[in-house]
């Protein structure tokens, strides 16, 4: 079966580029703040961003850690020149290494949390400074199997790629004319040395983006997917990745005491008031 995930970039743009004016200006800012690993979803959010808003009104972040791969930054660099956009360049070692030193026995996931964390913390402290919203960076994929971190990458004041697979993303990076070296580079949170998004997943985005918009998208059944040619274990797998991460997709659930609970009776738009 072939499944076409092939999207209408021209299209994509305009929407997404007036996605993100209208809800930075609709609650009363004009900057954005994008912090820019090297990647090519930030990559991504960052041109989209500097289309919407104008260069001089994005602030993008370059935050390494002392193991950071020297790609990220020079391919970040590349972003950078391209678009013409404001940047500061802030390690994070001194801010990590504190924390990761207090238990001898920390694992590479904590770490990766640790620093992600980190980044979130200066990005929003930049927000503060620049005046701005922050722009997330989040994919559809890496959003519903949860392969994100909640409070670290996964923050941001709006997300203009969250509705894009991955392999959607790099279809749009051609047409923004992302640098190719960024576009071409294995996927990879660089969190530590080798790390690649693809070898931690244990399967390609391109294969999981097609499954997962057959249930999602398309709401297919198991047997839905398997008639259409994927594997019952694979499928269950990442059925499973996707139940068991909803909890990262939901704002904190409030207990309800009173007849009028933030969330349940309490409803406004984000712009009320403003």
């Amino acid at each position: 079966m072939k499944i076409e995930l092939k999207i209408n970039t021209d299209l994509a743009r305009k929407i997404l580029t007036g996605f993100i004016r209208s809800e930075i200006n609709r609650v009363g800012f004009t900057h954005a703040v994008v912090n820019l690993s090297g990647g090519l979803d930030s990559a991504v959010s960052c041109a989209l961003a500097v289309e919407s808003l104008g260069a001089e009104n994005v602030l993008a972040l370059r935050l390494p850690y002392r193991l950071s791969s020297p790609d990220s930054l020079e391919h970040a660099q590349l972003v950078i020149d391209r678009f013409k956009v404001r940047s500061e360049t802030i390690e994070i070692t001194d801010m990590v290494d504190p924390l990761i030193k207090s238990d001898p026995n920390m694992t590479k996931a904590r770490k990766g949390n640790i620093m992600a964390r980190m980044r979130m913390i200066v990005l929003y402290d930049r927000t503060e400074v620049f005046k701005g919203l922050a722009v997330g960076t989040s994919n559809k994929t890496e959003i519903l199997l949860g392969y994100s971190t909640l409070w670290g990458d996964m923050a941001s004041a709006i997300n203009p790629i969250g509705d894009l697979y991955k392999t959607q993303v790099r279809q749009l990076a051609q047409a923004l004319e992302v640098p190719q070296p960024v576009i071409d580079k294995a996927p990879s949170a660089d969190l530590w040395e080798g790390q690649t998004d693809e070898g931690e997943l244990g399967f390609t985005y391109e294969h999981v983006d097609k499954l997962l918009y057959l249930l999602v998208d398309k709401r297919y059944t198991l047997q839905d997917c398997i008639d259409a040619g994927f594997e019952e274990s694979f499928i269950r797998k990442i059925i499973g990745r996707i139940q068991r991460n909803q909890f990262k997709r939901m704002m904190p659930p409030i207990a309800k005491l009173s007849n009028r609970t933030i969330g349940y009776d309490f409803l406004y738009l984000r712009d009320w008031g403003t």
